[in-house]
């Protein structure tokens, strides 16, 4: 029996999952949505888009239409869309991949954020659709940049789930000499990590694009973790996960990596540009944007001290001065470490 991999979403992270799973699947079929991405990847073998230069294996199959893909061989979902875009994807789609679920083939979720209007985390959002499916969701996390990926550089990442089975069967699935999957039943820890370390990766964008170096992004890094725990608390999550792969490891790549979207963000609202102006000339997602305001709103629904997450809510929706929120950090009343 010929076996199989669907990618849902075409943006840089699905394609380099994509090619992870080319090792393992004898086609993987990559549902994508533009027509530009589709030509690229059918006729040039790449995603000339998202990850330009960087060749993808000849078992990689585009597809526009659900007809492209033969469902039957199917033995892995991965689902790669932007946190922003689950609602609308699988309202839309749910009769498509309902028969995928209903088979037993587990599902995984790449999607890293919060809803700023609900609060809702991926897993919230994902169970609205398929409730009756929970053993077969997984969520993946952890330090990976997808060009790297791509170059088959060792990556160690978290897979959150309910089932101990499922886990297990989406580890061996995906796992290569180069990419590597940690399971864990932490699902709000691994998922808020995921979403959290991006608000902070702005953060370290803009101290960097000030002029600070590596004492402040050490304090804005260890603070920043000490903040998120205290998120982790109001979603019962376990506190070690944020010292794991989805927690801590996420969060040094993505806020000293030049490779990070939330990063380069943060470097151009140092510089003065404005942050819808930044996001609408350009296709890529920068995740921590809508994070932020939702990050804000549970921190004043549940009293949450989070100053630096407060911080750039600040910059990014009242217009604050990056260096004035830095100011107010600095000079606000001291607290002891550890609270």
């Amino acid at each position: 029996m010929n076996r199989y991999a669907l990618v849902i979403g075409g943006g840089a992270f699905g394609t380099s999952i994509a090619s992870i799973l080319s090792n393992n699947f004898e086609k993987v079929f990559i549902k994508v949505r533009s027509e530009d991405i589709y030509n690229s990847i059918k006729l040039q073998h790449e995603n000339s888009v998202y990850l330009a230069g960087l060749p993808l294996a000849k078992n990689i199959i585009p597809t526009l239409e659900w007809d492209e893909v033969e469902r039957e061989g199917v033995e892995l979902v991965i689902s790669g869309l932007p946190t922003g875009a689950l609602r609308t994807f699988y309202g839309e789609h749910h009769q498509q991949i309902t028969p995928f679920l209903k088979r037993g083939i587990p599902m995984v979720s790449l999607s890293k954020g919060i809803d700023p209007d609900t609060l809702e985390l991926p897993d919230d959002l994902m169970l609205s659709y398929f409730s009756e499916f929970k053993d077969n969701l997984t969520y993946l996390s952890g330090p990976s940049f997808a060009h790297e990926i791509m170059k088959e550089q060792i990556t160690v990442v978290s897979l959150a789930g309910r089932n101990k089975r499922t886990l297990e069967k989406v580890c061996d699935l995906m796992a290569t000499d180069y990419f590597r999957l940690l399971p864990n039943y932490d699902v709000k820890g691994v998922l808020l990590g995921g979403a959290l370390k991006n608000i902070l990766a702005i953060a370290g964008g803009i101290i960097e694009g000030l002029g600070y170096n590596h004492n402040t992004r050490a304090a804005m890094i260890t603070r920043g973790i000490t903040e998120m725990l205290r998120f982790g608390k109001v979603f019962n999550a376990r506190p070690e996960t944020f010292y794991g792969m989805s927690g801590m490891g996420d969060l040094i790549l993505t806020s000293t990596g030049d490779l990070s979207r939330n990063k380069v963000f943060g470097l151009k609202i140092a510089q003065g540009q404005k942050p819808l102006d930044i996001i609408s000339s350009q296709r890529s997602v920068v995740e921590g944007y809508k994070t932020a305001k939702a990050a804000y709103k549970l921190a004043q629904n549940y009293d949450i001290h989070a100053r630096i997450f407060k911080g750039v809510y600040a910059v990014l929706y009242e217009e604050l001065e990056a260096k004035a929120a830095i100011h107010q950090i600095m000079t606000a009343p001291i607290k002891f470490e550890i609270d």
